[in-house]
């Protein structure tokens, strides 16, 4: 029953990380740099708060397209790699 709770947790929060990342690419415009953004963001977010199972796994999991982004275009493998390990980096500096 644990799993099965923790489990819909995590969904809840992929479900609302999606809400808002297509909120924000009808804002931006749906290009390769909204969405490396928020990538990069996303990724700085869970280095910097070490959130639980719903906002990290859920949330910022639905949130970003990291692996989306990297079928998407191959000019952007290095930029978004780098960007988004950067990004967490800093925000797990930031945490200590």
């Amino acid at each position: 029953m644990q799993k099965l709770i923790q489990g819909l947790g995590v969904g809840s929060g992929a479900a609302l990380g999606v809400c808002v990342r297509l909120a924000l690419t009808l804002w931006l415009g749906d290009s390769a740099w909204p969405i490396l953004t928020i990538n990069v963001l996303g990724a700085f977010l869970m280095g910097w708060l070490r959130p639980n199972a719903f906002w990290g796994t859920g949330f910022l999991g639905g949130f970003t397209t990291f692996s989306a982004m990297m079928l998407n275009d191959v000019s952007f493998y290095f930029f978004t790699a780098v960007g988004c390990i950067l990004a967490w980096l800093a925000g797990d500096r930031l945490a200590r």
